[in-house]
């Protein structure tokens, strides 16, 4: 209570008051009955002062509450005095501060959901109107058998893209509400790397790429399988991007602050301009592969940030993508093999 200004001041006119009252009784020539109902007066009146300003200032924060229940931001009514009010003024502020910043973030999430259905809307359509196309075209009782297994194995092909669009959103949209709850397990890099390498083996012998796995094992704490499938959507997008004949190198090992995999494709490498929106949901660079959704790397970003790591990329005589897993472990062995 000494440190409420108002209280204080109030404390301090009313002994003001009773001392003057008290020496008026002694040395003045009115009948004490007087001099204390006008020290009770002199009191009550300094009371109703006192109780009218509060009211003010109460009266000012239901106006500045009224308005922003009318739409508009938070004003700053912080106040540096001492005093319930004064404490009042500032755990407001703060409150109607954070309801402003949520509520620029929940219009923010409105627009890119808004952004992201037309995104998805987009990358449905085109398999779709394919399907539609051929399927018109094997309505053609001439049409003849080598083109009708061509249109039905596009046919095929655009279904199977849908499926992996479906289930990659799906995954997205676990990820990003929070809906995944990650394990932490101790798994081989070596290991990681073989699972994540492992779908890819039949594209890379089509196209007659060479990768080559080296480094040092290193044991590493995360979710192993959604580790794979970051990983996976790295070499995924490597074998995409590399032409007929190319290579993919694949090194991993840790150092005092990290474990890392780090993958080097050949190829024409990334735009400069694309390199800080590459990781951005739906972004499609300009040397991007024309079947590519723009999700699977913006995916393995979430992954690793969600892990307590980072993903990076980089130009250097082609594409290079770094998995950084930090507080990499212990070193266990040194590896080196050639997959053609």
């Amino acid at each position: 209570m000494p440190r409420n200004k108002e209280i204080l001041l109030y404390l301090i006119g009313a002994a003001v008051i009773t001392v003057a009252s008290v020496l008026a009784c002694r040395f003045s020539a009115l009948p004490p009955e007087i001099i204390c109902v006008i020290g009770c007066l002199l009191v009550s009146a300094l009371f109703l002062i006192f109780t009218l300003r509060r009211y003010k200032n109460i009266s000012r924060l239901s106006d500045y509450l009224r308005r922003l229940s009318h739409g508009e931001k938070a004003l700053d009514i912080r106040d540096n005095a001492e005093g319930e009010l004064s404490i009042l003024k500032n755990e407001i502020y703060k409150v109607t501060a954070a309801l402003t910043e949520q509520a620029e973030l929940l219009t923010a999430d409105k627009r890119e959901l808004a952004n992201a259905l037309t995104d998805i809307s987009h990358q449905l359509k085109t398999p779709l109107t394919a399907i539609g196309v051929m399927a018109d075209l094997l309505d053609d009782e001439n049409l003849p058998p080598e083109k009708r297994q061509d249109f039905l194995a596009n046919i095929r092909a655009s279904i199977n893209r849908m499926e992996w669009l479906d289930l990659t959103l799906l995954k997205m949209a676990r990820l990003d509400a929070d809906a995944v709850v990650l394990k932490k397990e101790s798994a081989p890099l070596s290991d990681v790397v073989e699972r994540a390498l492992a779908p890819l083996l039949i594209p890379i012998e089509i196209k007659e790429q060479t990768v080559t796995i080296s480094g040092e094992d290193a044991e590493i704490v995360c979710d192993p399988e959604w580790t794979v499938e970051a990983l996976g959507n790295v070499l995924k997008n490597a074998v995409e991007n590399t032409p007929e004949g190319g290579s993919i190198d694949i090194v991993y090992g840790c150092n005092p602050i990290y474990a890392y995999i780090s993958t080097h494709n050949s190829g024409f490498g990334i735009d400069k301009a694309d390199l800080p929106y590459l990781f951005k949901r739906f972004y499609r660079g300009k040397n991007a592969n024309r079947e590519s959704a723009g999700i699977g790397l913006s995916m393995s970003y979430t992954i690793m940030k969600k892990q307590n790591g980072d993903i990076e990329a980089e130009n250097n005589q082609g594409c290079v993508f770094t998995l950084k897993f930090y507080h990499g472990g212990k070193r266990v062995s040194e590896k080196t093999a050639d997959t053609p």
